[in-house]
């Protein structure tokens, strides 16, 4: 790739959504220090992509920029760990509940299907596979209540909390999907809002005190 295509908007968006997922799926570990020049030769482009793509994830609390002017992944204190799962308390609760009305019974199946393959991950000891499957499981219902303002919003918590979940899952030894799946999918299939809202709140906590008890 020559320096000009390089450095144009394409290349610069290709970066930046690569390395976005892979923080998010728990691909980096936290802490781990970035270089533009390492990031612009493994994606074979110049600096200038790589600059920009780095600036956006910094401002989305994915990279964490030192005053020294280390990137690294986040390393979160327990505390940042609390408020960001007490925003995902408030948030995916909510979310649930406004798609509940559109959750058609092909989408519920289609959930129960994505709990399957977050069982076979775990069968295989697939931790970013298992993160990936979890995420979509979320993500499959949220779509439904027609809220992009607040998936976004709580898609970036799900990217500063990614490396941290794939250090968590080094350290907790899962045998079966999230139990409180299984309590979405019951609620989902009553139309039960009160207990998609307690079922949904549920899995954010007890992923919250795994995350904070080391």
């Amino acid at each position: 790739m020559t320096a000009s295509r390089s450095s144009d908007p394409a290349a610069h968006e290709r970066l930046y959504r690569s390395l976005r997922s892979r923080i998010m799926l728990g691909e980096l570990d936290p802490g781990i220090a970035l270089t533009l020049r390492g990031l612009a030769a493994d994606y074979h482009m110049s600096m200038t992509p790589a600059r920009e793509a780095v600036r956006r994830l910094v401002a989305e609390g994915a990279l964490t920029l030192s005053t020294s002017g280390r990137v690294s992944t986040p390393e979160l204190s327990d505390e940042r760990i609390e408020e960001l799962a007490a925003l995902r308390a408030l948030i995916e609760p909510e979310l649930a509940a406004r798609a509940l009305p559109r959750a058609h019974f092909a989408l519920i199946d289609r959930l129960a299907q994505m709990n399957a393959r977050i069982a076979d991950a775990v069968e295989r000891h697939d931790a970013v596979g298992y993160i990936r499957c979890n995420l979509e499981f979320h993500r499959m219902l949220y779509l439904r209540a027609q809220a992009p303002a607040m998936l976004a919003m709580l898609e970036t918590i799900w990217l500063q909390l990614g490396p941290t979940m794939r250090a968590l899952y080094g350290r907790v030894k899962r045998n079966e999907p999230p139990r409180h799946h299984r309590m979405i999918l019951a609620a989902l299939r009553a139309g039960d809002e009160p207990a998609l809202r307690l079922a949904v709140r549920a899995d954010v906590t007890h992923g919250l005190r795994h995350l904070t008890s080391t």
